[in-house]
C-alpha cells in the first residue's frame, strides 16, 4: 500500500463492532419494554429488516427518521406485539451509544494512519449518536475530522457526501486519499466513482462479479501491516 495523505475510516464493522453493539442494544431494548417473546428471533427478524431499510437510506428510499420508527413497527406487526414502536425506537437510540464495542487491531491501525496523515470518519448514520460513540470507544484521539450523513444531508454513496468529505479535510487530495469500508455500495463504490483509491474490508471473504477495490482485507492487522510497510 502506498502512502496516503489523507485515511477515510468508515466507522460501523470497521472500526466499531455494530454486530455486538446492535446485539446488546437490541436485547436491552427489548428488557426494558417488558417483551416476553424469544429475543433471539426478535433479533433476527430485526436485523434483517433493518438492514433493508439502511440499504433503502442509502439510495435515498426512506428519510433518517422514518427508519428510525419503522422498524420496530415491522417488529411489532409480524410478531403481534402491543408495544409503542416509537418509544421503542427513542430508547433504543438513546442505549445505542453507550454499547460501545472496538473491532480488534483499530486503535493500532488507526495509530499508524494518523502517524502517516490525517485520518476522518465518515458515517451514515445520526450525528449526535456517531459523535457519543467515537468519544466513548477511545478514538476520537486518532481522529481529524468526522462526516455524518445526517449533518451532510446526503449519504454514502451519494458523490456530494464524499465532496463534503473532501472541504472537511486538509489539502485534500484525491490521488493521496484511501477509504477503507466493509460495505460495497456505500463505500467502495461510492469512494470508486469519486475518485479515490479504496479498501475493502470484506468479513466473510465473499467475491464480488466486477471488482473494482483498491484493496482487500480480511482483518484490521492486515491493514496495520499495508499502512506500516507504506508500499504496494
Amino acid at each position: 500500500m502506498k502512502n496516503y495523505r489523507t485515511y477515510l475510516f468508515d466507522l460501523d464493522d470497521t472500526l466499531l463492532n455494530f454486530r455486538e453493539t446492535e446485539k446488546l442494544s437490541f436485547k436491552m431494548t427489548i428488557d426494558h419494554m417488558k417483551i416476553t417473546h424469544d429475543v433471539n428471533e426478535l433479533f433476527t427478524y430485526y436485523k434483517s429488516e433493518n438492514e433493508k431499510l439502511w440499504s433503502a437510506f442509502e439510495q435515498g428510499l426512506v428519510s433518517k427518521d422514518d427508519l428510525k420508527v419503522r422498524r420496530f413497527i415491522l417488529l411489532s406487526e409480524h410478531f403481534g406485539l402491543n408495544i409503542d414502536a416509537k418509544k421503542m425506537s427513542d430508547y433504543y437510540v438513546d442505549t445505542f451509544p453507550n454499547a460501545v464495542v472496538l473491532l480488534d487491531g483499530a486503535l493500532d491501525v488507526l495509530e499508524a494512519a494518523k502517524q502517516r496523515g490525517q485520518v476522518g470518519i465518515i458515517t451514515n448514520g445520526i450525528e449526535y449518536i456517531q459523535h457519543k460513540r467515537i468519544e466513548i470507544s477511545g478514538i476520537k484521539q486518532f481522529v481529524d475530522f468526522v462526516c455524518v450523513s445526517e449533518k451532510c444531508g446526503y449519504p454514502k454513496p451519494d458523490e456530494r457526501f464524499f465532496q463534503y468529505t473532501a472541504n472537511h479535510a486538509k489539502d485534500f487530495s484525491k490521488e493521496h486519499t484511501i477509504i477503507i469500508g466493509d460495505r460495497y455500495e456505500a463505500d467502495i463504490f461510492g469512494g470508486h466513482n469519486f475518485g479515490i483509491d479504496t479498501c475493502w474490508y470484506n468479513h466473510e471473504g465473499v467475491g464480488v462479479e466486477r471488482p473494482i477495490h483498491t484493496y482487500e482485507i480480511r482483518t484490521l492487522s492486515e491493514l496495520h501491516k499495508m499502512i506500516l510497510k507504506g508500499s504496494k
